[in-house]
């Protein structure tokens, strides 16, 4: 499995809820606070969400060619875990 990605905002308490459900699973992933990112670097990675999430909202959390907008603490679970 490819390593997970978290797009999210650093003020946003959803994106806090699935990280540390991500951590709490001791799932080793990427966070990337476009909030935090300027020029080139944002202007990338926010064409990259858009990719996977045309509504650009947060948080978005990749896991290969699956994508889980919000914070669907089961609809993670079943992706990461199988459950």
């Amino acid at each position: 499995m490819t390593k997970p990605k978290l797009f999210a905002l650093s003020t946003c308490v959803h994106c806090a809820k699935v990280k540390e459900l991500l951590i709490s699973l001791n799932v080793d992933f990427d966070t990337l606070y476009v909030d935090r990112l300027a020029g080139d670097e944002r202007n990338h990675r926010m064409r990259e969400l858009k990719g996977y999430n045309p509504e650009i909202s947060f948080p978005t959390l990749v896991v290969g060619d699956q994508v889980v907008i919000g914070a669907k603490e089961q609809r993670i679970r079943e992706i990461l875990l199988g459950e």
